[in-house]
């Protein structure tokens, strides 16, 4: 009888470890602008669910994503651009493919210290006050004072699709402040009244800024369609996904629980197919 409750004893912690040891990890890597909020807050919904998973999540920019897939290091990537035909080029030499996914839809916003007079300004402005051709708020409208110019660092898809969308993809103005991510600039632009920079929808309710309609529009999600600086955020995988990352994909993209976690955080969830 002392065997057998040995035994039983033994194959039930067997059988335990097991149960810990299935557990997927899923390793997502990219997008600030996705993995500073959205993706966690996705993440804890989707284990909260019931599902057996543990996510490590590596926000350090856009183009990480397409690094990571392509070294094997990430289950799949964020990003707030779509791929470049340079980076689509290097998969297809490795003989790989790499799929997109809609994550949801931003609204890059431009936003200014809310003590800042200037609350609108058109879109051949902002070009010039981000490429450096414009360089006093007296040119705009505004008091007198030098324009403090903040944006993403290099690395970062936010800094690529705000100079295709807003500045006709010049360079920006040698004098600009690059910062690590959105809740830096969104930091550095309350504290500086001459301040101006651009962050996702999720940040513009930061205390101590203020967004700016462009061309008469303001950054709302009922104004996706109209604003000039909207763009789809995305999920990209080597492939089509499978397991419990095509789980997650599937689950974030098309549930109405993720759609309203997705517009919670500040973002617009993906549009239904």
């Amino acid at each position: 009888m002392k065997l057998i409750q040995t035994i039983t004893s033994v194959l039930a912690s067997l059988t335990l470890c097991t149960a810990i040891q299935a557990q997927t990890k899923l390793v997502i890597k990219g997008s600030d602008t996705l993995g500073a909020k959205m993706v966690p807050q996705l993440a804890e919904a989707y284990k909260a669910a019931g599902n057996n998973v543990s996510f490590e999540i590596a926000a350090e920019g856009s183009s990480t994503c397409f690094t990571s897939l392509l070294s094997g290091t990430a289950d799949f990537g964020m990003s707030s651009r779509g791929i470049k035909a340079s980076e689509k080029n290097k998969f297809a030499s490795s003989g790989k493919e790499v799929v997109e996914h809609v994550a949801g839809v931003d609204m890059i916003a431009v936003i200014v210290n809310e003590a800042n007079g200037v609350k609108k300004l058109t879109k051949e402005q902002v070009a010039g006050i981000f490429t450096g051709t414009i360089t006093d708020w007296s040119e705009v409208g505004g008091k007198a004072g030098t324009i403090n110019v903040y944006t993403r660092n290099t690395s970062s898809g936010t800094y690529k699709t705000f100079q295709k969308l807003a500045m006709n993809k010049k360079d920006y103005g040698k004098n600009s402040q690059k910062m690590a991510g959105n809740e830096q600039i969104a930091q550095e632009v309350a504290k500086d009244t001459n301040g101006i920079g651009y962050v996702g929808l999720a940040y513009v309710k930061k205390d101590g800024i203020a967004s700016v309609a462009v061309n008469g529009v303001l950054p709302a999600p009922e104004n996706s369609k109209q604003y000039a600086l909207s763009r789809n955020l995305y999920y990209y995988t080597v492939g089509q996904p499978s397991g419990e990352a095509a789980k997650f994909i599937k689950w974030s993209t098309t549930s109405s629980d993720a759609g309203k976690i997705i517009e919670k955080v500040g973002f617009i969830a993906p549009p239904k197919k």
